[in-house]
């Protein structure tokens, strides 16, 4: 069977931000376990317009291309004043359809809420893609900087996502998802 293609979006673009730690982190947990193909799209990386062009740039085009590749997703976020930064809004928008019937995890950071706030306020944005969010996830408290104590979460949220990305893998090749 070929690897489920997941990827990992890294969603704060803020200088002096620990996504991109958080988010090597979890790759190397996620690593250790057979049928994932892992991809970071790390956010930095891509140079998103301000506002949405009236034509799509070559980045836009680029992030939506990956986004359209992948058949699941993990998104690594912090909370920021009880909710997700704008820089992940933004990329979620930049793609459509490309969303559509593909599951998502979160492993989300902040102080002492664990990024709760961020997730939740995601999950109806994503239900608005026709995405199906997974129950369980990775929450990251960084007052105490204790990431090698969460691989049962992370295990956990794995096993969800891989479970629907397979099912939903073979439902999107038996029938196209139409909404």
């Amino acid at each position: 069977m070929e690897p489920l293609r997941v990827a990992v979006i890294i969603g704060s673009t803020r200088e002096g931000r620990v996504g991109d730690r958080i988010g090597q982190w979890f790759v190397s947990r996620a690593a250790g376990r057979d049928g994932l193909e892992l991809r970071v799209l790390d956010l930095v990386d891509y140079e998103l317009p301000a506002r949405y062009p009236k034509s799509p740039t070559p980045q836009v085009t680029a992030f939506a291309a990956e986004v359209g590749r992948a058949e699941a997703f993990v998104v690594v976020t912090p909370e920021y004043n009880r909710s997700f930064p704008a820089s992940l809004k933004q990329a979620i928008d930049y793609a459509y359809d490309e969303w559509r019937a593909k599951p998502v995890g979160f492993v989300s950071y902040g102080y002492r809420s664990d990024g709760v706030y961020a997730v939740e306020q995601l999950r109806p944005v994503f239900c608005e893609l026709h995405a199906v969010t997974m129950r369980d996830g990775v929450r990251l408290d960084l007052m105490h900087d204790r990431l090698d104590e969460d691989d049962h979460a992370v295990a956990a949220m794995l096993d969800q996502l891989v479970w629907w990305g397979l099912a939903l893998r073979e439902a999107r090749a038996a029938r196209p998802y139409v909404s």
